[in-house]
């Protein structure tokens, strides 16, 4: 499980501050949201705990069983399901999660065809990703992140582009293969992050 400490915190762009003097700890193992207007910064601030953006002021630091974690090594510990990371779409579903299970390790009680009947695409193990609808891409993007042996899983907006039963999905993955995890979800919808136990509303740091 994964502790993250930030410490007067902030990030600009040009001269404007996206959030600032943000002293915030996510303890290991705790779920959390982040929430606030669209356009605040909850996407920033998401991309600053993968350690895909730099702050601009104060400091981050990621701790994983007691060991201090660096920057350039962070991603090796968290995975992420977000509109703005992209799958492979000439990959097939099967071929997807077996490359990316190369980087990540995948947790040990799954298989990859086992994820894919889990999610709802096992009719669709053969068809390229491109050919996908919607939904279904973001099924496959939260099967990669959430079956991930990692100790630290960031979502934003993780339910887009579904519909009732991959809500229901949704909650039932996290339930179930999320308990061992920290767990940071940004949104505004409260069906996303209604099992989190803290909530972090990023317009407190403006």
């Amino acid at each position: 499980m994964m502790r993250i400490q930030l410490t007067k915190a902030g990030k600009r762009y040009n001269r404007d501050w996206i959030f600032k003097n943000a002293d915030i700890t996510f303890i290991a193992g705790e779920t959390y949201a982040i929430t606030g207007s669209n356009g605040s910064g909850k996407s920033t601030l998401l991309q600053i705990l993968a350690g895909s953006v730099a702050l601009s002021s104060g400091t981050i630091e990621w701790q994983h069983t007691d060991r201090n974690i660096d920057t350039e090594n962070i991603y090796a510990s968290l995975s992420i399901a977000a509109p703005y990371v992209e799958v492979i779409e000439e990959m097939t579903a099967l071929e997807f999660l077996h490359f990316h299970f190369k980087f990540k390790p995948i947790l040990k009680e799954v298989t990859t065809k086992e994820i894919l009947s889990i999610v709802g695409l096992e009719n669709a193990v053969s068809k390229q990703i491109r050919h996908y609808s919607s939904g279904m891409k973001q099924r496959i993007k939260l099967a990669q992140a959430i079956f991930s042996d990692v100790p630290l899983l960031l979502l934003d907006e993780p339910c887009t582009n579904l519909d009732q039963k991959g809500y229901e999905l949704y909650h039932n993955l996290i339930a179930t293969f999320a308990k061992n995890k920290t767990v940071i979800v940004s949104s505004n919808d409260v069906n996303e992050y209604s099992f989190c136990k803290h909530i972090t509303n990023i317009m407190d740091f403006k």
